[in-house]
């Protein structure tokens, strides 16, 4: 019997085999590669990862989908983890992670702020997702789409746009561009605030109100911030800050005791 896509679940089944095959190639699967898939659907990702690996583990919270994929693959191809990818401790489920997936587009951003709760045991990510969201998560500042996902997904991964898929490419077609993104961990090397909660907070806050000056937009605090050495001209809005200027300013905010880490 048909499964009819539910759109509470924001289920579009990738059905173009030429766009099935471009994400299997961008992502080059090893046999032994710990690979978990989330919302793997009608198999249309699942049945080529599980051709080029020796076990593949799906999180999926459709039960039907889920009881079909556990009639249609032995459970030591594939591990069946039935459930919200939103609740899932993806840490739990292995060392040096790659994860992939047609994400649902109603959950994309809550769940890619999820993941980074476990990207230091991921080596890569590669999502479908709306061409609209990829392009703000890989966006440059003094640019339209920079905002608070640019840099907090920047600030923790190198990412980058790989190709767009078209509507037609899925079963029912969605409204927008759909796009593939490739999201690499930076490594413990990298340039980290003192306050991952201090950090989270101030870019919050500094994007809440955008088109406000910043020095207005974090008015509680602006007196005690050092803006010149901070390189932060009066004049400067949120979207013209770097990754680096928003950790400096979130440390300068710890460092004189206005925000607890």
């Amino acid at each position: 019997m048909p499964h009819q896509a539910r759109k509470r679940f924001g289920q579009h089944f990738l059905v173009d085999e030429g766009v099935v095959e471009s994400i299997v190639r961008a992502i080059a699967p090893a046999r032994g590669d710990t690979v978990v898939e989330i919302g793997p659907g009608l198999s249309a990702l699942t049945e080529p990862l599980l051709n080029a690996l020796d076990h593949l583990t799906v999180v999926e919270i459709d039960r039907d989908l889920a009881a079909r994929l556990r009639r249609a693959y032995p459970a030591d191809q594939l591990t069946v983890v039935e459930g919200d990818a939103l609740k899932v401790d993806f840490a739990e489920l292995g060392a040096k992670l790659r994860i992939v997936g047609n994400l649902p587009y109603n959950i994309s951003s809550p769940l890619l702020f999820h993941l980074v709760a476990c990207a230091d045991q991921v080596l890569d990510q590669h999502f479908m997702l709306q061409r609209e969201v990829i392009d703000r998560m890989v966006a440059q500042p003094r640019t339209g789409d920079y905002g608070r996902l640019s840099v907090m997904l920047q600030a923790r991964y190198d990412m980058e746009k790989l190709f767009d898929v078209p509507p037609e490419a899925f079963d029912p077609p969605p409204r927008v561009v759909s796009a593939v993104v490739r999201m690499i961990p930076l490594p413990a090397s990298r340039l980290r605030p003192r306050s991952d909660k201090v950090f989270e907070l101030v870019v919050a806050r500094s994007f809440a109100q955008r088109r406000k000056m910043l020095r207005r937009g974090l008015a509680d605090w602006a007196p005690h911030i050092d803006w010149e050495g901070l390189g932060i001209p009066p004049t400067a809005r949120a979207e013209e800050l770097s990754v680096a200027q928003f950790v400096a300013l979130a440390d300068g905010l710890v460092d004189a005791g206005l925000l607890q880490p």
